[in-house]
């Protein structure tokens, strides 16, 4: 396959995006190992990170094709613009989950037995805002098992003190919820219309972003107990206090009366906060080492 021939597909999963969950997984891993994991089982992790979330992505894409033609902002992509056929699509989504389940067997055994449930997980996200407000929750489920997910990769069991990755996941599912409600902000009105579930849509811009603020401090919260149970240093420490500054600074990008900024919130200082979290334990675990 050509270069020009795989960009349509890059485009539809926003292949670039991948750094919202790979950072966190790659953190799961190296707390359950206490360093740096072996390079198989990185791998691994990676193979199986990059390919549960374009299976998540193109299939999301898929159940959304008729709406998104419907709205506006989406009318452009892929699949309603016509670029890429529904059956192609469907083709990614089979392959890229079947690259998955075999990347969690090629792990270890649990691993390869719990990726069935959590592709119902990722590919289910998807249906979820057709009756529910707390699809995004769901999607912060679906990012919050990438880090145990890892852990269990480098365990191969659920042996150890598992509050350290449960505290990671939350700390996800907070995080990606809290910034997925900033973007669900855009779609009130589509939503509205449309019959549509999303937090914007039940309770209003203002009160979505409220909510968001809350969620983050939440994610902050979370991040400290993890340092703490975790045992690290000042290093993962004064990480937090960076990625506490740069949600502070996504909030005060956007507001009820103004959402033009919306772009650089979620997209751009969201990917250094995962960047920015996973720099800083690996820094401290290879200190600490």
């Amino acid at each position: 396959m050509s270069a020009s021939s795989l960009a349509p597909y890059l485009r539809l999963v926003a292949f670039r995006h991948s750094i919202f969950a790979l950072p966190f997984a790659l953190q799961g891993a190296w707390l359950a190992s206490g360093g740096i994991p072996s390079a198989r089982t990185l791998l691994f992790i990676g193979v199986c990170a990059v390919s549960a979330r374009t299976a998540a992505m193109a299939f999301n894409r898929l159940a959304d094709a008729r709406l998104d033609a419907l709205n506006p902002r989406t009318a452009a992509r892929e699949l309603p613009a016509g670029r890429l056929s529904r059956s192609s699509v469907a083709g990614l989504v089979a392959l890229s989950s079947a690259v998955f389940v075999a990347g969690a067997f090629a792990l270890n055994p649990l691993c390869g037995q719990l990726s069935f449930a959590v592709l119902a997980v990722l590919l289910g996200y998807s249906f979820t805002k057709r009756f529910t407000w707390l699809s995004h929750a769901v999607l912060g489920l679906a990012l919050g098992l990438a880090p145990l997910g890892a852990w269990l990769a480098v365990r191969g069991d659920f042996e150890g003190d598992l509050a350290v990755p449960l505290l990671l996941a939350a700390a996800v599912l907070a995080w990606v919820a809290g910034f997925d409600l900033i973007y669900a902000c855009q779609d009130r009105a589509f939503d509205v219309r449309h019959r549509l579930h999303s937090v914007p849509a039940r309770f209003g811009i203002a009160k979505a972003l409220r909510a968001s603020r809350a969620l983050h401090v939440i994610t902050i919260v979370l991040l400290a107990l993890l340092w703490s149970r975790a045992g690290l240093s000042w290093i993962y420490l004064l990480s937090i206090g960076v990625a506490a500054a740069l949600l502070l600074w996504e909030h005060r990008l956007v507001s009820p009366d103004d959402l033009s900024r919306v772009d650089m919130a979620f997209f751009t200082l969201n990917g250094w906060v995962g960047v920015l979290l996973f720099v800083g334990l690996a820094l401290d675990l290879g200190v600490g080492g």
